[in-house]
């Protein structure tokens, strides 16, 4: 964690643990510096040896479109949700590695299916992530260690409020957030409590073989099966229904402009 001393007595009081419970045990670590995922490293190898398992859960995500969102935020993205990641499985994997036992779980989101609309950092560092699961469990596979990626569908978590907006309210792109915003609120009504989650975690950890790909929540299990039936366009297309999208060519210099009114700056559509 960030902030052990805080998320601790959170962790503690939602599990009923004892202060001295050696169950729980807080590691400080920020997945945008290196030198903290080796201090991390370091403190989690003292403290249990090889792990039995990883989970990458943590995620930052940022709305705006490749004209709106600053370069830095984009790297700021894909340090936490990409190369975040990956530097904490090296400083663990030689471990689990010679203790040739194992897994690694790594929470993807719909957005690694399919692109979305408006959070296109996140959708990116998301199938990065993917693309290098698919890697890491081939080579870790003769050591007896075992990858599992989850796509998460739309849950109800912190990022939902904390997600940081770049939409400018009266740019070109005024009329994609305006509907993403307000198909996004649309989308919350479905979305699954965190707690719904968890259990897909504890059976993550408990796969065999060396890979496994899972969807968690209605929404992802269905974009999961339109992505293995359906060709490419037209999923675009019927993704791009479903989110209110204008059409192509609509906004086209010279062409009718659809009205447009200035979006809620508050982030609801997201994924995972």
């Amino acid at each position: 964690m960030r902030t052990p001393a805080d998320g601790m007595a959170r962790l503690r009081a939602i599990t009923s643990a004892s202060p001295d419970d050696p169950r729980l045990i807080g590691v400080t670590i920020d997945l945008e510096d290196p030198a903290s995922i080796a201090g991390a490293g370091a403190a989690i190898r003292e403290a249990v040896g090889s792990p039995d398992g990883l989970v990458h859960n943590a995620g930052l995500a940022g709305v705006g479109s490749l004209e709106e969102m600053p370069q830095e935020k984009w790297e700021q993205i894909f340090a936490t949700n990409f190369f975040g990641p990956l530097r904490l499985t090296r400083e663990l994997l030689p471990s689990m590695r010679a203790a040739g036992r194992g897994r690694v779980v790594v929470i993807s989101s719909q957005g690694a299916i399919r692109g979305m609309p408006g959070i296109g950092a996140y959708s990116a560092s998301k199938g990065a992530l993917e693309r290098w699961a698919e890697s890491l469990s081939q080579e870790i596979a003769a050591f007896g260690l075992g990858v599992t990626v989850l796509v998460a569908g739309s849950f109800k978590t912190d990022i939902l409020e904390l997600t940081q907006t770049y939409a400018d309210p009266s740019g070109p792109y005024a009329i994609h957030h305006e509907k993403l915003e307000r198909n996004g609120r649309r989308f919350l009504r479905i979305a699954g409590a965190p707690v719904k989650f968890a259990p897909a975690v504890e059976r993550a950890l408990h796969d065999r073989g060396p890979y496994a790909r899972h969807g968690v929540g209605i929404d992802a299990h269905l974009l999961m099966l339109g992505s293995r039936v359906m060709p490419g366009a037209l999923l675009q297309r019927i993704v791009s229904r479903a989110l209110g999208m204008p059409k192509p060519g609509s906004l086209k210099s010279g062409g009718p402009l659809p009205a447009t009114s200035s979006p809620d700056r508050a982030s609801t559509h997201r994924e995972g």
